[in-house]
């Protein structure tokens, strides 16, 4: 059983960044897809990154594609998201989310998954 904890969320202004993190209580090569989704007021759940853990291939929504930045750190067993130049259209639930299989688009499909983080932009 793996479990997810997600820190680093909170309030910014328009242009600033945040860097979450997704610690994991077990080997993150072991969960070969690593995901982040969000879910802001309103709006459907969206997977905003992923990254491959062996390989370390990442893929991006196009929503944040050249400001949010997914990494991982193998010795911490975390993930991290890098947000920049954030928006208030970012404001929303972040959430982290694994699987030892392939990378699913809903956040549903994925047998482990955090308790989130809030993230607020304002304008």
């Amino acid at each position: 059983q793996v479990q997810l904890v997600e820190s680093g969320g909170g309030s910014v202004q328009a242009g600033g960044s945040l860097r979450l993190s997704c610690a994991t209580s077990g080997s993150i090569a072991s969960s070969r897809c690593m995901a982040w989704f969000r879910q802001g007021p309103g709006k459907e759940r969206e997977r905003v990154a992923i990254i491959l853990t062996v390989s370390g291939y990442t893929n991006y929504a196009d929503s944040v594609k050249g400001r949010f930045t997914i990494s991982q750190d193998n010795a911490k067993n975390t993930v991290y998201l890098q947000m920049n130049s954030l928006k208030p259209e970012d404001t929303a639930m972040y959430s982290c989310a694994a699987n030892v299989g392939a990378c699913y688009s809903r956040y549903e499909q994925y047998p482990y998954r955090g308790r989130g983080t809030q993230v607020t932009v304002s304008s």
